[in-house]
């Protein structure tokens, strides 16, 4: 199966148009929330936003978020969630079509790059090099991937048949003399066999 722009839009249309209320009622990501609550609100890149849950968090905790997908459909519900939560809240977002496959951000502009659960359609390597170059010095790079095979089990996960985010990937790409790692662990999910989170947080330090 292939894993790219129509596939997701063809998703999350279908997704949207069968359950609006339950997309709406997905909170925002509960490791997000853990690591990140602490930090200083400033510009902030959500790379794969989705339906938007993550951005619109982070914008009503103050920061000026710029949020990413390449889904039509995910980005109008997010827009209009934003809308519905008034100007104070939408007018800190920025939202943006690109396809996270090619699309680079700005060089070293965001205090907080957030990419959470994002398919990589090449490699792992490279989508995580290409993110953090977006960070700025000090800033803080925060990702999660899911396991497609969850080892508890043996069974395949929702992310069954992609490639997502690894502890080993992320640790291989972010150079040591560059970034400090604070959190690089695997944590399981707390539904018994729904799998694995890769769970990365590091600030940039030169």
């Amino acid at each position: 199966m292939a894993y790219d722009r129509g596939y997701w839009e063809q998703l999350w249309a279908k997704t949207l148009r069968e359950h609006p209320d339950k997309v709406a009622q997905r909170p925002p990501n509960a490791h997000l929330i853990a690591e990140v609550a602490s930090l200083r609100p400033g510009r902030a890149l959500d790379a794969g936003c989705g339906h938007g849950a993550e951005t619109l968090w982070l914008a009503a905790h103050g920061w000026e978020v710029t949020a990413v997908d390449f889904s039509e459909s995910a980005l109008a519900h997010a827009r209009s969630m934003a809308d519905a939560l008034g100007p104070d809240i939408a007018g800190r977002i920025t939202w943006v079509e690109g396809d996270l496959a090619v699309w680079t951000p700005p060089r070293d502009q965001f205090d907080l790059v957030v990419c959470l659960y994002v398919h990589a359609a090449g490699s792992v390597d490279e989508v995580v090099r290409r993110l953090a170059s977006g960070v700025a010095r000090g800033g803080t790079l925060f990702m999660i991937g899911h396991r497609p095979i969850d080892p508890a089990t043996g069974k395949p996960t929702a992310a069954a048949g992609q490639v997502q985010v690894s502890v080993e990937s992320a640790t291989a790409a972010l150079a040591p003399s560059r970034w400090e790692l604070m959190v690089a662990e695997e944590r399981t999910r707390a539904v018994a066999g729904t799998g694995v989170d890769a769970v990365i947080l590091a600030r940039r330090v030169t």
